[in-house]
Formats: C-alpha cells, structure tokens, sequence
C-alpha cells in the first residue's frame, strides 16, 4: 500500500513493566483475583458464554442477545492480559475452555456470531447499522490477539484469522462485495491491530475500507433500511440526526465537530489516528486533531468523562455539560484513554497524557468498586443518592472494559522511539528497553497521584547516550528536576508538556522530579451554563467530590467561601488510604423558611467544615449524595 509511517513512539508492552505501588498495585490485584473471576461467573451465570454452544431453540431463556460476544471476547482480552504478567495455570485452563466453546462454534466458511447462527440466520449482515455484528467481530479479533500474545497458542487466533479472512471475502471495493461499515465501529481498530501481529496487509486495507466507505452516498444504511427495520429501530427514529448517531453524517476526513455516540465515536477515532500514522495520512490526522479540541475543549467533564446525555449515550452541543444527568459512560472515558495514547505516539504531546491521565484517574476508576465486582455504567458528577454501582448489567459492556484496561495499564506508562525515553505516567515500578544494542531499566520511586516527587534511577552495562523525556502535567504550577543532585535548568528544554534530557547516561544516574502537588480551585468556562458560580477541586490528577458519608445530607447546600483555605490530609483509615480536603465552609439554612418555596430574603447560613474526597471512590460507603461542582461564594 505504499505504507510511509508517521509514527514517532511505540509504547513500551505491559510485559516489560513492572507495577510496584500501593494505588495501582492493590488495584490490579482486585482485577486479578476478583473482578476477572467474578466477570466469568457472570457470562457463565447469564448464559454468554453457553450461547456458544450453539443450542438455542424459540422459546427457550434465556435468548441470546446481540453484543453477547463481546462481552466474552473482553473478558478473554482481559484474562489473557493477566496472564500475561501473572501467569495462572487454573485461570489459563478456563481461557482454554472457553475458547473451546468458541471454536467450535465457527461456521464452515468462518463466520462466528452466536445471535446471526442461531436466533436468525436468515439475517447475517442485513443489519448493520443496529446488530453490533461487525462490532462482536471486533472484539472477538482483539482477544485472539491478546489471547496469541499472551500464550503463544493460537487457538483463538487461528480462528479469528479465518473470521476476518471470511469478512474480507464480504465488505470492500470489488465488485459483488457488500459497500457496508459498521453502525457500531470498533473492527476497524482491531484489523489494525490484526495486521500489526500478522503483517498482512489484507486487514489494514480492510481497516481502511470500513473508515473510507462511512458516510459515502447513496447511504448504505438509508439502503439497508428499505429492505429490512433495524434491532433498534423505534429507539434510532427517536433521534433527529440518526447518521450522527454513529457518525456516519459525513466522510471521515470531513469531520469537525464530535457528534452522537461516545464509544462509538471515539472507537473510530482510534482507528483513524492508527491508519494516519501507519500510512502517513496527513488528511486523516487533521480530522483527529480537529476532533480532539472539539472534545477536550467544548465536551468533555473535569473527569475526563464524555457524553451529556442518556438520549443518546453521547453528545448534545458544545459546552453542555450538566452534572446530575451526566451519562459519561465508562466505556466512553476507557476510549478516551485508548484515543489519547494513540495521539501520543504520533505527537508527543502532553495535552494527550494529560487528557489521558485526568480520564484514567477519574472517570475510569468511578466506573469499578473497591472490591471490584460492583460497576458503574454511568458517572454522573451529581447525585441525589439514588446512583449506585450495581453488580452486573443487561448490556455489560463497561465492566470487561474497566478489566482489560487495568490488565494492561503498563503499556501506558512509558515509550520508546530512536534513542529515546519517554515516560508519561509516574507509577512506582521499572520498565525494561532495548536503546543503542543494549537492555536499560528505568525504576521510578513514587507515592504518585498522592505526592509529586518522583525519583528515576537508571541501570545499564555500560555508558550510553540518549533522550530521557520526563512529562510534566498540565496541573503542575510548578515543578524542579535534578540529575545526580545538581539542578537542571528545564526552560530551554521543555516542549510540548516533556523535559528533555540528553546526555551520556551510566549505571545508577539518578533523576529526581518534583512536581508541585497541591490541591487547587477549578473553574469552568464561562459557557458551561451548569458550572456558574460553582467551583471544584483538584490535587494532582485527582478531582475531589463531596458526599453525605462526610457532611451533610444535602451536600448540595453547601458553599465554599472564595477565599477560604484548603487543607490537606492524609487518612489511612478512610477508603484505603487517602489525602482528604478540608476548608471552613457554610451551609445554607432552611428552617427559616416555614416551608415556603419563595421569599425576598437571603438564605440564612452557618458555619461547616467540608471534607472532599477522590471522585472515583464516591459511593464505596454508606449510600447518600455526591457533588463535584460545589457552590463558591460569601468572602
């Protein structure tokens, strides 16, 4: 194809990271020894992974659903991905099994989807605006991938070769070939990432074909319709825009403005960022960045969450952004991590760690409890107390997601280019590289998100020159750096968000960061309508809430004096250990008002002190209200 890469990084695999702190460490061993066991029994218990059997008759419950694959095939991602830093042989014997089930469900000419094989098989492929089929085969082809990689059997992967070959025989250019995309995108990530493990170029073209083909006329889905109604046809006439929904309004290349459904959008964002940098797509990659200040500048919440409403699991108009009835879907703020990491290596750029780093430690962890069966579907940044994690869900996309995320967050971490370092996320724990013909580990010391101080040392057999890039975070007011003790000056060398240190590098150099942590008052452009006279808190990546379990019932009665003081504390007894916020506040009066509902009266106040919390821990006690966005006011 010609191919003329624009890539300048490549992540540096999860299996060459070690993760060694007490805020991901205890996290990442929750997923192992209970979210991803506790995922199984779910798909095993609700029917998913059985589907595979193939033995469905009318009548019988219950009936397999549509994205059921993919929930099986995340979970197989997942696993695959702990097994990967963690080997287990029972929890590598059940993957087997399961993948077992799977195979044998193959059809002859390599087709694999349970719903399209047993519930109605008359109707493969004459749906896909609505039956997430070419989504499921996404999912499928991610796991074969992870599972391949893990293991080294090709079990899975075989079997997904053949799919994707089989689908390949059915979408594309030629003649007789199905001029289809998916209404829910995610397959064209995957063949990326197939043709990246395979080297066959079959499945990039493939990939490409599905992101060239969207929104071209006549509208495949206007023609598909006439034929046949969709799986969710009453609830896609109830959108205005029904091409927006799923970003098919336009071409790619001519998309400016983030529209529709979240994941969906975002799932093809990745794509396009991956084939702009595989292909050197300068007109692709101009669409990304468009559509990444549209996003991150116009429709994205503090929590690094995406998607205002529940309409339509996404987006409304720039800067609507309420707080109560906030969808951020947790798959949605798990895609923009993966979007952002993808930007990352074309641009080395820290507003994409940032926006990567802010979603991760905000709007991702919120989406999983502390003992990690209970999940968030939706996260909103206001509550009456009536939101809570639950403990499975019809469409149980965001628990898998959450899952292979964690198994994999070392891949996040740090990359490599030629002759160079780059570390984005501080996490105590070493990464292993292969610079200049030799290995080097870096180990990073840190309490990070909790204290800014960041000590690096660096092993390696002999003296050797190359770049250490260190990023330092948008939230950072400030921030020092020495190497081996002296002082460096970072002004002439900070670029793009990521200091940059050259020199000629020997065993157990040691760089010392220190970035200013302190909590700090946030405030929303003046556009946001809900935010007004409201203020929230931050201390490092993490963004602060208030709930009942610390103040009052009615948090929402509160308001933080602008010029009051923010304390901080650390509490080891509280949600395993956390700095906590405090500041003298005041709490709005309403037993004055002898139940009227007017009166030309100010609101009495009195005098309390407010505690804030982390965010993604809201809702781990007992059950109450919840606000980030606080009230700012009476000097």
């Amino acid at each position: 194809m010609g191919i003329k890469t624009k890539r300048l990084l490549e992540p540096l695999p999860f299996t060459n990271v070690t993760i060694e702190d007490r805020f991901w460490a205890p996290k990442l061993k929750v997923n192992r020894e209970q979210t991803i066991p506790y995922q199984y029994e779910q798909c095993k218990t609700t029917g998913r992974i059985d589907a595979f059997r193939l033995n469905w008759k009318p009548g019988i419950e219950p009936k397999p659903h549509i994205f059921w694959d993919s929930d099986v095939a995340k979970w197989i991602e997942a696993a695959s991905y702990s097994l990967a830093t963690n080997p287990d042989s029972n929890l590598d014997s059940l993957v087997d099994r399961v993948i077992q089930v799977i195979a044998a469900a193959q059809q002859p000419d390599g087709y694999l989807n349970v719903y399209f094989t047993v519930v109605e098989s008359q109707n493969r492929w004459k749906d896909l605006r609505d039956a997430h089929e070419l989504y499921c085969a996404g999912h499928l082809i991610e796991a074969g991938i992870a599972h391949f990689k893990a293991t080294k059997k090709r079990t899975l992967y075989d079997v997904i070769c053949r799919y994707a070959d089989y689908i390949d025989t059915v979408f594309g250019p030629e003649e007789k070939k199905l001029k289809g995309y998916p209404g829910h995108q995610e397959i064209e990530l995957a063949l990326y990432k197939l043709y990246k493990v395979s080297g066959n170029e079959k499945y990039l073209r493939l990939s490409k074909y599905f992101i060239d083909e969207r929104g071209k006329q006549p509208h495949y889905f206007d023609l598909e319709k006439e034929q046949m109604p969709g799986f969710f046809e009453e609830f896609m006439n109830s959108h205005l825009n029904i091409h927006e929904y799923n970003q098919s309004h336009k071409l790619v290349r001519e998309q400016r403005e983030v529209v529709g459904h979240a994941v969906r959008a975002l799932y093809m964002y990745s794509a396009m960022t991956d084939l702009a940098g595989e292909l050197g797509d300068e007109e692709l990659l101009e669409a990304c960045e468009q559509l990444w200040n549209t996003l991150h500048n116009k429709n994205m919440y503090i929590t690094g969450g995406i998607g205002s409403t529940r309409n339509n699991e996404g987006f409304t108009y720039d800067y609507d952004l309420p707080n109560e009835t906030a969808y951020a879907e947790t798959c949605a703020s798990v895609a923009v991590v993966f979007w952002n990491h993808r930007l990352l290596q074309l641009e080395c750029d820290g507003k994409y760690a940032d926006a990567l780093e802010r979603a991760l430690y905000n709007g991702v962890i919120s989406g999983i409890s502390q003992d990690g069966k209970k999940f968030l579907y939706e996260n909103p940044l206001e509550s009456r107390g009536n939101s809570h994690r639950q403990k499975w869900f019809g469409c149980a996309c965001c628990p898998p997601n959450i899952s292979r995320l964690f198994a994999s967050i070392g891949e996040y971490i740090y990359s490599q280019g030629d002759h160079e370092i780059v570390t984005h996320l501080y996490i105590q724990g070493s990464g292993t590289f292969h610079i200049n013909d030799q290995v080097i580990r870096l180990r990073q010391e840190t309490d990070y998100p909790w204290d800014g101080h960041v000590n690096i040392q660096l092993q390696l057999d002999k003296p050797d020159t190359f770049r250490l890039k260190l990023r330092i975070p948008e939230w950072c007011q400030h921030a020092s750096l020495t190497i081996n003790g002296d002082q460096f000056d970072m002004q002439g060398s900070l670029q793009k968000g990521y200091v940059t240190l050259e020199k000629e590098w020997s065993d157990h150099d040691i760089v010392e960061l220190e970035l200013q942590m302190s909590a700090q008052r946030y405030y929303s452009n003046p556009h946001v309508r809900q935010n007004v006279n409201h203020v929230a808190i931050q201390r490092g990546p993490i963004v602060y809430c208030l709930e009942s379990a610390d103040n009052i019932e009615d948090v929402q009665a509160i308001i933080l004096p602008k010029n009051a003081v923010l304390y901080e504390m650390y509490d080891a007894n509280m949600l395993d250990g956390i700095i906590k916020i405090m500041a003298d506040a005041f709490v709005l009066i309403d037993s004055e008002w002898e139940n009227k509902l007017y009166k030309p009266n100010r609101p009495s106040v009195s005098p309390h002190q407010m505690t804030a919390v982390p965010y993604f821990l809201w809702d781990n006690r007992e059950p109450g209200q919840m606000v980030v966005w606080m009230k700012e006011g009476i000097n």
